[in-house]
This record gives C-alpha cells, sequence and structure tokens, in this order.
C-alpha cells in the first residue's frame, strides 16, 4: 500500500488533515473564479464586426468592479493566511511527536536500492538489511538519513511526508505506526536512470513479532547439511558474489551491495522490483541489466548446475 489518503500513523493523519484543508480553499477559489468568468461573460454586451467600440467606459469609473477586485484580493489574502497558518501548525504538530525508547535506524540511500542498519539496543548488536524496513507498532522511529551518491528522497506517504537525503548532509525523520501492515515507501527526487525502481517496504510489526524479528535478524546465516547447498554457498564464496556483498557468518563481508544474510526472509529483490523467488532471484544473479537496466551490479555467468546451486544455498539465508 502506498497512498497518502490511507494513514497508518498520527503524523500522516496531519499531513492528510492539511491536504484537506489546502483541497477545500483551493476548490473555493476555483468555484468562485469559474463563477466570475460566466458572470463576465452572461454580463458582456453582445455586437459583432461593425459595432462601434464603447468609450465611454474609459471616462466613467465602473465602481461596482473596482469593489469587486478589492473583495477578491482581501478573500484571497486570507485564503493564503489561512494556508500559511495551517501549514505552521502542522509542522509544529509533527515535530513534537515523543521520542522516549524510539528505535534508530540509519538508512542510507544508494543508486538504487535502500540500507538499513539497526542500532544495538538492550545489550544486543545492531544488524544490516536492505530495501525492507521493519518497525514495532505504537513505537516511534527516529531514521538518520543519509546519501551515498546523489540525492535521494525518503518517502513512505502512509506514515510521514518526504525528506530528502543529500550527500554530506545528515538528516533525520521520525514517525510512529499505528496500525500494522506493510506500506511500501519511494525514492521520491530523481536520482538517476532506475529511480523508479528504487522502492522499500515499512512492515510495521506488533511489538512482540518485531522483536522475535529482530532477534532472527542478529543471528548469522543459517547453515545447511545438503549438499546442492553447500555447493551453492562455495560458489558464492569463491566467485565474485563474495565480493560486494555480506553474508556473516561466512567469509563474505564485501560492502558494495546489499547484506544477504537474511536475504530469503525478504519479500523482494532488487529494490522492491521482483518477488523474492527462486526463479526470479535466478534471473538476476544471470543478467541484472536486463532486468532493471543501469544497475551496478554486474552479470554473472554460470554454470546452469551451479546456478542451481547458488539459489539453493541464498534459499536457505533465513
Amino acid at each position: 500500500m502506498q497512498s497518502a489518503l490511507s494513514p497508518a500513523g498520527i503524523q500522516a493523519s496531519r499531513v492528510l488533515e492539511l491536504w484537506h484543508i489546502t483541497l477545500t480553499v483551493c476548490c473555493v477559489v476555483f468555484a468562485c473564479v469559474l463563477l466570475a468568468c460566466m458572470f463576465a461573460l452572461l454580463r458582456a454586451p453582445r455586437g459583432n464586426q461593425t459595432t462601434p467600440a464603447d468609450m465611454t467606459k474609459r471616462e466613467r469609473p465602473e465602481r461596482g468592479i473596482h469593489r469587486f477586485v478589492i473583495v477578491g484580493t482581501v478573500l484571497s489574502a486570507l485564503g493564503l493566511v489561512s494556508l500559511l497558518i495551517a501549514d505552521v501548525v502542522t509542522d509544529r504538530a509533527l515535530s513534537r511527536l515523543p521520542v522516549d525508547n524510539a528505535l534508530h535506524v540509519e538508512m542510507t540511500g544508494y543508486q538504487w536500492w535502500w540500507q538499513a542498519r539497526y542500532a544495538p539496543e538492550g545489550g544486543a548488536d545492531g544488524f544490516a538489511v536492505a530495501n525492507e524496513l521493519h518497525v514495532p507498532v505504537g513505537r516511534p522511529v527516529v531514521v538518520s538519513l543519509k546519501a551515498a551518491d546523489v540525492i535521494h528522497t525518503f518517502w513512505v506517504p502512509n506514515l510521514h511526508g518526504k525528506k530528502d537525503m543529500i550527500p554530506g548532509q545528515d538528516s533525520t525523520i521520525t514517525f510512529r505506526a499505528d496500525r500494522a501492515g506493510t506500506y511500501r515507501g519511494q525514492c521520491a527526487e530523481f536520482c538517476g536512470y532506475e529511480h523508479a525502481m528504487m522502492a522499500f517496504s515499512v512492515v510495521a510489526d506488533p511489538p512482540e513479532q518485531y522483536a522475535a524479528w529482530a532477534a532472527q535478524q542478529r543471528q548469522t546465516a543459517s547453515t545447511s547439511s545438503d549438499a546442492l547447498a553447500m555447493h551453492g554457498r562455495d560458489v558464492f564464496l569463491n566467485g565474485d558474489c563474495a565480493r560486494c556483498h555480506t553474508v556473516r557468518g561466512t567469509p563474505a563481508n564485501g560492502s558494495v551491495g546489499p547484506d544477504l544474510t537474511h536475504l530469503a526472509s525478504r519479500q523482494t529483490i532488487a529494490a522492491g522490483t521482483f518477488v523474492n523467488n527462486a526463479h526470479n532471484l535466478a534471473a538476476w544473479i544471470t543478467n541484472p541489466p536486463a532486468l532493471k537496466p543501469g544497475v551496478m551490479m554486474p552479470a554473472t555467468q554460470l554454470a546452469p548446475g551451479d546456478l542451481q546451486a547458488l539459489v539453493v544455498w541464498l534459499g536457505t539465508l533465513k
């Protein structure tokens, strides 16, 4: 779900209220302009090409029109002032969300994917995920925003407004999800060729479900005794994959691409572009630029048996 008209948090509700006020004022102004145009058309004298111009209006002021213009100007100014006041009130309300016991996450935008690093809390280690943010329902979340290359924009319309991510300038955005569900986020600043395919998910879980998810994410990669999966692990570690990706619990510690420690637990791959299943994963490994032109990940040509084994092993990373 991605809609500012279906708020799932108090701040998104405030933004929606501001939208309703703005829409109402703009509709009233638009209706008044249409009525004025219709009145002018109906009141205008009729003539043809031979009708002489009426020059008497230049010497006789039309006081009714003057009064109409003055009233219209005053009402327009009042409308603009009301929108300004509503905007200030909304902005102050957004900034007053209590952040006691907040969850802290660092979100970094890359061309074209997202990395979220969860801060250590309660003596437990932090961890990193890609393109999928989990948060507990009812608990404020403070997201530190960073951009690794160009300007990106963090936007989850169901939970908050937009916030720019500018290289070299760190910023934060705070929100709270009050209803469980999965909400789509999107980069809202054109950032290059694959800007439209730079999405992520915010999954709002009940507190106990979030705690179980976080505990699972802190674990290292699961091991498998399956011979095919172990062969796939060797393909991953001995090939180019390990140079770019991290899988905690293995020698792979690359930092160019997403952390794949729990890849199989994610709903999508390629920043929300494809459903995470064996078919899409195999196609993505074989030729990413064919599926997402402009992507930084290069094509990887593997023997059919090696590709099958690699996909099987990646499917064990839950």
